[in-house]
């Protein structure tokens, strides 16, 4: 096979062209998020038409995210400061581009917890202004930016409110790592909460409050409770008499369209190898029809307006980039807007594959592979790619790294480790209390698999994560030293029980969670410090490039620091690669860009792929 061209770096990791996508409430207009001057921003069009211009001016970090406020009258986004997630929240006037910060205050951070289009004149907010801990409840009026304080936080999480906009459901953890789903009946402020549904650990992860009904008196969730997989329920409030709406007996929800106005679910998608859509409501059955006629990629509703004519879709593609439609559902036509990266469209990237395996103790575990195009699957040095969370999973979608380093010669393995969700809950729980044990024993079983096919040669292969994926790496290096050549971390830990103390305040509701399934450090120091690479930083003879956002909240740089300490002393032969001006991963084009061009140099002199050379550079 002739060797095709690397794909540029720019192209796979470089700014999209446009994302986040969202149709006005009336429909008329359509707000995306492109790069202007080289920075993401807002940009507005009137469907149809060539009028597309940029509304906001950003010059640093740029925009990722956008809405239109119910009123249809402004745009809506969050940003924070150098990746520290204390999020602000911005609104501008795509008219006259007057640009108001509704949450001016240091160290707080924002969440968005209640629009509704029928609601055009309020939106609610979490801000953790009072205690860091805690979101209270703000109604944020659209018209003056005003803020009045609606609901002082009693200890909950993920809230929800009603078609009012009145918060009348809540999660409360339990000290088991359980959780409770509480409600309230309409009264205001002062109206009790009391408790409708109540889990333990194990289904703490899959019970989630989505919406209520039209008059208030249900509450639909989902939850694996009575059940292995994640079903979506009714719940009425007066008596918690539960109805099941939907349920697949292997793979969990991963979402659910409602009806705008009826507020009942109508269809539902349960993730397999791909992503599964079930019509809950006749009344759109054509519509779905029509939608998989459209496009051959895994469809998700990303917008619509307010009267519920014209939705917003983008199709996902594991070889292509993510292709988004309008769809007009009277007549049931769709008509193509733009992808987020034109520029891979006919870049010969290849579609990943789904595979399975059994693991050592006999749990079946699933996982995708992505080949190179151009050379044979052979004896090819490979990259085991994990996923963070770890309470994720891989999906079938682009997935830039993955076409990365297959363009770069490797082949890349992605397992959907124990403790993944998506499978159910005794899959997902199994993973408990084994971070850098049987979830890493899935990695090195999967590995071993595609060994055993021949695929992957056993003396060329590495491993490369963020986040829980950047501690697997660091394991992989630290307790599987004989296994891999090199290791890839970017922001994992290195000491679990510094991690946690170390979570940011606004996760404290939710730590007994992370007791429960990791290990609690006042008690068990000795177990989590057994689980830690830094514990076995003796045994690390392979080399390894680290990498960290200075700001990040969630994994302390410090997490970096101690470990590279730890390989400076012992001489063991590493990079490591600091960004100031980031956090929990790299927005920043820039860095992203720098970043990708160290970690490919890395694993090429170490695994023997090629790079894309730089300028002044002979051939990679």
């Amino acid at each position: 096979m002739t060797p095709l061209p690397p794909i540029p770096r720019n192209a796979l990791f470089g700014n999209p062209e446009r994302i986040s996508p969202q149709l006005a409430p009336d429909g008329t207009r359509l707000a995306w998020i492109a790069p202007h001057e080289g920075v993401l921003n807002v940009w507005t069009a009137t469907p149809g038409s060539d009028d597309a211009r940029p509304v906001t001016h950003d010059t640093n970090r740029g925009i990722r995210t956008c809405f239109w406020t119910p009123d249809g009258a402004r745009i809506a986004y969050v940003q924070d400061v150098a990746g520290d997630e204390n999020w602000h929240l911005y609104d501008i006037d795509p008219d006259t581009h007057d640009i108001r910060d509704l949450t001016p205050f240091e160290q707080v951070r924002t969440q968005v917890i209640g629009v509704d289009l029928d609601v055009q004149d309020r939106i609610l907010i979490g801000l953790n202004l009072e205690n860091k801990k805690l979101h209270d409840v703000y109604e944020l009026r659209l018209e003056d930016g005003g803020l009045t304080r609606v609901l002082a936080n009693p200890g909950l999480v993920a809230m929800v409110a009603d078609s009012d906009l009145e918060v009348r459901a809540a999660i409360a953890a339990r000290p088991d790592g359980g959780r409770t789903v509480m409600v309230r009946d309409k009264g205001g402020p002062d109206a009790p909460w009391r408790p409708l549904l109540e889990v333990g650990h194990e289904d703490s992860l899959s019970t989630v409050p989505l919406r209520f009904d039209a008059d208030g008196a249900r509450l639909l969730l989902t939850t694996s409770a009575d059940a292995n997989t994640t079903r979506l329920v009714w719940v009425r409030l007066a008596d918690g008499e539960r109805e099941v709406v939907a349920e697949h007996p292997r793979f969990d929800i991963v979402s659910v369209v409602g009806g705008r106005r009826t507020r009942q679910p109508q269809m539902v998608a349960f993730g397999g190898n791909r992503t599964e859509w079930h019509v809950l409501d006749p009344a759109i059955a054509g519509d779905l029809e029509a939608l998989r006629g459209l496009d051959d990629g895994d469809l998700r509703l990303v917008s619509r307006d307010r009267e519920d004519a014209t939705w917003l879709i983008a199709y996902d593609h594991s070889g292509g980039p993510t292709r988004f439609y309008t769809f007009h559902r009277p007549t049931r036509t769709g008509t193509y807007l733009f992808s987020d990266r034109p520029a891979l469209e006919d870049a010969g990237l290849t579609p990943i594959e789904p595979f399975s395996f059994t693991a050592r103790d006999g749990l079946t575990v699933h996982g995708y592979l992505t080949f190179p195009t151009d050379r044979a699957r052979r004896d090819l040095p490979t990259v085991v790619k994990v996923h963070g969370g770890p309470w994720t999973r891989d999906s079938w979608r682009l997935d830039s790294e993955a076409q990365w380093l297959a363009d770069r010669g490797y082949l890349c393995v992605q397992v959907n480790f124990r403790g993944s969700t998506g499978y159910g809950k005794e899959f997902t729980n199994a993973g408990d209390r084994e971070w850098g044990g049987r979830m890493h024993d899935d990695l090195i079983d999967g590995l071993a698999w595609v060994i055993e096919r021949g695929y992957a040669d056993p003396d060329r292969v590495g491993i490369y994560g963020g986040s829980y994926g950047g501690y697997a790496a660091l394991v992989g290096a630290a307790f599987t030293p004989d296994v891999f050549r090199c290791a890839v971390d970017v922001v994992g830990p290195s000491s679990l029980a510094t991690l946690i103390r170390g979570i940011p305040a606004y996760w404290a509701p939710t730590v007994a969670q992370m007791h429960t399934r990791v290990g609690n450090p006042e008690t068990e120091a000795e177990f989590l410090w057994s689980r830690s690479p830094l514990s076995r930083v003796d045994d690390i003879r392979i080399p390894l490039l680290i990498v960290h956002g200075a700001n990040d909240p969630r994994v302390k740089q410090s997490e970096s620091e101690q470990i590279v300490a730890a390989l400076r002393a012992k001489g063991i032969p590493h990079e490591y690669l600091v960004f100031p001006d980031e956090g929990h991963g790299m927005a920043r084009p820039e860095n992203r860009l720098r970043f990708y061009a160290c970690a490919e140099r890395f694993l090429a002199a170490h695994l023997g792929g090629r790079f894309e050379p730089e300028p002044g550079d002979g051939e990679g």
